[in-house]
């Protein structure tokens, strides 16, 4: 299945699926913000700590689904597969974009 996602998302989930934390973090603002499960991780060095912490020990990687807009953000559905209790967990992202990049992408199972 073929999704119509912007390249800053599209970027995200294809370093996701290598695993490539540079390659995540690329299409991300210097000031971003990432909120997963409602903790937020402020700047590119907190979200690189999420990813070295929380995504790439346990090879979490989000497979989006489906794809929508609402209220002016992206809308980003699938499984995240990994070696962490509980695999496949079904998430939504929510990623708010400007100027060509990620400003906030929020997680929530």
């Amino acid at each position: 299945m073929s999704l119509n996602l912007p390249q800053p998302i599209a970027d995200y989930i294809a370093a996701n699926a290598r695993l490539d934390i540079e390659g995540m973090l690329k299409p991300f603002l210097p000031d971003a913000v990432f909120i997963d499960n409602g903790k937020p991780f402020e700047g590119q060095a907190a979200i690189r700590q999420l990813f070295e912490k929380e995504v790439i020990p346990v090879k979490a990687i989000f497979t989006p689904e489906t794809v929508r807009e609402e209220g002016g953000d992206v809308v980003v559905e699938g499984p995240a597969h990994g070696t962490f209790p509980g695999s496949p967990i079904r998430f939504t992202y929510r990623f708010t974009l400007a100027n060509g990049a990620i400003k906030t992408l929020e997680t929530t199972v």
